[in-house]
């Protein structure tokens, strides 16, 4: 498999703390990739490596084959990060145009304030902007130049649910197109969804890497839902298999390491028991399981 960003045995350390841990990482081309991990995991600092704006004490970042800043200064990166404003006083759509020219194939202004939201607000200078609409405009600049690697941290805090269901489409489009992706987010939903590899990192190493569905299946886990007359979690919580026990009026979750033996007695023991439903581990429990071993 081709490889164009990755980062190979890197460790970087600030004082005392080691922050990324022999990390190694490979994003291929069309590929989206969700970087996970608890605070102070060492996400950011990973993703600063790639982009050079960090340099490893050991190991090697590397875009398109060659040293990070060589690829951003060609255009062929676009990057969001959690840190950086953006100039008080200046409109939406000139940011955006002056950003637009220093790019050798840059999209269109259009295009990039379409793709993150923004129409509308072209005029609007950017000290007027809520906290979400100044996210979309972070993403429309890592987008106006095109890039053939995009790389997002932290992408929709501050924005709603509706905002989020839109830009992962317009991430999606981007990386049916060729591009690829590589984003960290506290939003485990939304890596599910979205990602092709979720890679969850924890003290600054990889813990796990793989497709969501198998990351999910690592920890052996399922969880039953259903809806009793009479809820006693103690008494449920008793039940072979069970490892916890949530409710929600009515309605009931059991995580369990045997969902078959959890059914058997469940009906055996609440016979009007209604509304079952058996579904595989959420990516939330993965990730808890994984980043507390």
């Amino acid at each position: 498999m081709s490889c164009i960003a990755s980062l190979t045995a890197v460790e970087k350390s600030f004082g005392t703390v080691r922050a990324v841990d022999g990390l190694t990482l490979a994003v291929a081309p069309g590929e989206i990739v969700a970087l996970l991990g608890p605070n102070g995991a060492g996400k950011t600092t990973a993703i600063s490596l790639l982009l050079g704006l960090l340099a490893p004490d050991r190991g090697e970042a590397a875009l398109f084959g060659g040293p990070p800043r060589d690829a951003v200064s060609r255009g062929r990166v676009g990057a969001m990060l959690q840190d950086g404003g953006m100039l008080d006083g200046v409109r939406v759509g000139e940011l955006l145009g002056a950003l637009r020219s220093l790019y050798p194939a840059p999209m269109t202004v259009e295009r990039a304030v379409n793709l993150a939201q923004l129409r509308g607000l072209e005029r609007r200078r950017t000290d007027r902007l809520s906290g979400g609409q100044a996210q979309r405009l972070k993403v429309a600049c890592a987008l106006i130049g095109n890039p053939e690697l995009i790389v997002l941290d932290e992408p929709t805090a501050a924005m709603d649910v509706e905002a989020r269901r839109s830009f992962w489409d317009a991430i999606r489009e981007q990386a049916s197109a060729g591009r690829s992706v590589l984003f960290s987010t506290h939003y485990l939903e939304e890596a599910d969804a979205t990602a092709d590899r979720v890679v969850v990192i924890g003290g600054g190493r990889v813990v796990a890497d793989g497709p969501p569905a198998e990351i999910k299946a690592t920890v052996g886990m399922r969880v039953v839902r259903v809806t009793l007359a009479h809820l006693e979690p103690a008494q449920l919580a008793c039940l072979p298999g069970v490892t916890s026990v949530s409710t929600h009026g009515a309605r009931a979750e059991l995580r369990t390491t045997d969902s078959d033996a959890t059914l058997r007695a469940l009906l055996s023991g609440w016979p009007t028991a209604r509304d079952i439903e058996v579904a595989g581990a959420a990516l939330e429990d993965a990730f808890l399981a994984l980043v507390a071993a």
